[in-house]
């Protein structure tokens, strides 16, 4: 017989505290959003790898975007717990540091993966129905390293319920262009930027014809526009021959870069292909970005989350948790003041993804660069160890704001005397779904990776 944890629908992250009774998280919940906050070393990513185990486990697909190559550690699952196969995988430096030859340092690993498993009533039983659930696949955009991603499709034309919704069409127009610019360089303002305004021109008229676009096809209607006017001006008054030879040639070079045509071939991004294999079977995307240059990363996030939107507004209204959208490191993504371009669809997805059952799940060490208004709606709150009181004001502010936004009561003092003695792998869940606060300390990972 299964244990309670094995229930559909229940996520097993731990255990509370001090009552040291099983944790079961209702997977409903997350379709109304979960924010993960915590410093170096609190535990964040081990919490945040555990609920996408969980996931994996109940048959749910995941969108995982990876800033810090720390994800990957979700394929390195051994069932018979053997030290052979954790041998591959042990930090030489560590063994020799220790004075332990690597072998025997393997089959201390296995002893110790062994154990954790155990005092969380968790086995290798456990490890192979996580394997057999649902199948891991690395993406690495811009990179043959793991599985390449095209980005050709991101410029196609969007499906006819966008192109008929104007706000949506816009938003995705403006997020194409931002991130495009912002991959050669240029910052640029969607109303201000002559740049930004022709681009999101030239996408606008093949969109709404139904034609696809392509760099080379960009690069030539740069060039020789297939409209005469911006707004009231004439072609040539708002932007010279001259000025948007530069902008082509800017483009140019970036198609011709070494290495640029990584971004050109291996699977296309195409949500439902990311979230589910041929035969059906769920599938956690794992979108591995840290080899990427600040402006690459930039540039394909925003794609991907509106890829990701534009995938969500395809679907029929559900209740229950039908897929989830992770991202490790939100810092950059989602300030408080500026607006890059990954910003706009993000803050849509948190609006609207949770009528069609697609859960997001934001994680940061810096509270500080959290935009908390646009969290108010977000129903859970994971709260690990934080480094600054400024760092835990900000969080009481998001916390306070999301439990207005519910309709519920906050205690300001209690929240902040319990965020105060929080230690390494002991969080604080505010559920909005649940009448109070829980403490409670994470499980051992099914994953080789203990962090």
């Amino acid at each position: 017989m299964l244990p309670d944890y094995e229930k559909l629908g229940s996520f097993y992250l731990g255990k509370t505290k001090p009552e040291g009774t099983q944790l079961l998280y209702d997977s409903s919940d997350l379709v109304t959003h979960a924010v993960c906050v915590g410093m170096t070393g609190s535990g964040k990513t081990g919490l945040c790898i555990g609920l996408l185990e969980e996931a994996a486990i109940d048959g749910i697909p995941a969108i995982v975007i990876d800033p810090k190559g720390d994800l990957a550690n979700l394929l390195l699952t051994f069932p018979e717990l053997r030290a052979e196969d954790f041998a591959p995988w042990i930090n030489a430096d560590e063994a020799r540091n220790q004075g332990v030859e690597p072998a025997a340092f393997a089959a201390q690993q296995a002893e110790l993966w062994k154990s954790g498993l155990a005092k969380w009533n968790q086995d290798g039983e456990r490890i192979a129905r996580l394997k057999s659930a649902a199948d891991f696949t690395i993406y690495t955009p811009g990179s043959d390293a793991g599985v390449p991603v095209s980005i050709l499709s991101s410029f196609a034309a969007p499906d006819e319920k966008t192109l008929e919704d104007r706000e949506a069409l816009r938003d995705r127009i403006s997020a194409t262009a931002t991130s495009l610019l912002g991959l050669v360089g240029i910052d640029a303002d969607p109303v201000q930027s002559r740049e930004h305004v022709l681009l999101s021109t030239l996408l606008d008229a093949a969109w709404r014809a139904g034609k696809d676009l392509d760099l080379p096809t960009l690069i030539a209607q740069i060039q020789s526009p297939p409209v005469q006017k911006i707004g009231v001006l004439d072609l040539d008054s708002f932007y010279p021959a001259k000025d948007r030879f530069a902008l082509a040639m800017a483009l140019n070079n970036l198609l011709a870069s070494p290495g640029f045509e990584a971004w050109l071939t291996g699977d296309p991004l195409d949500i439902n292909r990311m979230l589910w294999t041929a035969e059906g079977r769920p599938r956690i995307s794992i979108f591995s970005i840290a080899h990427l240059s600040d402006a690459e990363r930039m540039f394909f996030v925003s794609l991907l989350l509106n890829q990701t939107l534009s995938w969500v507004r395809a679907q029929s209204g559900t209740t229950s948790l039908r897929a989830l959208l992770y991202m490790d490191e939100i810092f950059g993504y989602f300030p408080p003041t500026a607006n890059p371009s990954s910003k706009k669809p993000l803050l849509t997805l948190l609006k609207q993804a949770r009528a069609f059952g697609l859960g997001v799940v934001l994680a940061t060490q810096n509270p500080v660069d959290l935009d908390y208004k646009a969290l108010g709606n977000t129903g859970t709150w994971f709260l690990g160890r934080l480094q600054t009181e400024r760092d835990k004001a900000r969080v009481l502010e998001g916390l306070e704001g999301a439990a207005t936004a519910a309709g519920s009561g906050f205690d300001r003092a209690q929240m902040d005397t319990m965020l105060s003695g929080l230690a390494k792998r002991v969080f604080l869940m505010n559920n909005v779904h649940e009448k109070q606060p829980v403490l409670f300390e994470t499980r051992w990972k099914i994953g080789r990776a203990h962090v």
